[in-house]
C-alpha cells in the first residue's frame, strides 16, 4: 500500500502497534504506542476509529445494540489483561463508543491522553482482527476518509 508521508507516520506504528498487541510482545508494543501517540491524535483517532468500526460492522452484519458493545468491551479487556496490566475499560469504552459514533465528549471529564488512545486503540483493533490483515483495513480506513475530505472541501 502506497501512502502519503503523514499517513504513513499514522500507518506504520499503528501497524507496529496492533502487530505487537497479537504477538504480546510488550517492549515493541510500548515502542510502537509511544510512536503513535506522538502522531496528530485528532487524524490518527479518525484512522483507528474508522478500523474499530469497520471491524466492529463486519462482526454484526445484523446492526450492532448495547450487547454487542458490552461484548467487544469484555472480550478486548480480559485479553488485553492477559498481559497488560494497566488496561482501563473506561478508555476501551470510549474509543469504542467514538468509532461507532455514540460518544458524547461533552459529557465527558477529560477525553484519554494521547498514550492511552493509542495503547487502548491498538488493543481493541488487535482484539477484533479475525482473518484479514490490518493494512486491509487500514487501507480502507485512509481510503474512507480521503472520500469525505474531498466531498467536505
Amino acid at each position: 500500500m502506497k501512502l502519503p508521508a503523514a499517513a504513513r507516520a499514522i500507518a506504520v506504528p499503528a501497524s507496529d502497534a496492533v502487530e505487537a498487541a497479537r504477538l504480546r510482545d510488550t517492549a515493541a508494543f510500548d515502542a510502537a504506542a509511544e510512536a503513535l501517540a506522538a502522531q496528530d491524535q485528532e487524524r490518527t483517532g479518525r484512522v483507528l476509529g474508522a478500523v474499530v468500526r469497520m471491524l466492529v460492522e463486519e462482526s454484526h452484519q445484523d446492526g450492532v445494540d448495547s450487547d454487542d458493545v458490552r461484548a467487544v468491551l469484555a472480550h478486548c479487556v480480559r485479553e488485553a489483561l492477559a498481559w497488560q496490566d494497566d488496561v482501563d475499560p473506561q478508555v476501551v469504552l470510549v474509543l469504542l463508543a467514538g468509532a461507532l459514533g455514540v460518544y458524547d465528549p461533552e459529557g465527558d471529564d477529560a477525553p484519554p491522553k494521547a498514550l492511552a488512545q493509542a495503547r487502548h486503540g491498538a488493543l481493541l483493533i488487535a482484539s477484533l482482527l479475525r482473518a484479514r490483515p490490518f493494512a486491509d483495513y487500514l487501507g480502507l480506513a485512509f481510503d474512507e476518509i480521503a472520500r469525505a475530505e474531498h466531498h467536505d472541501g
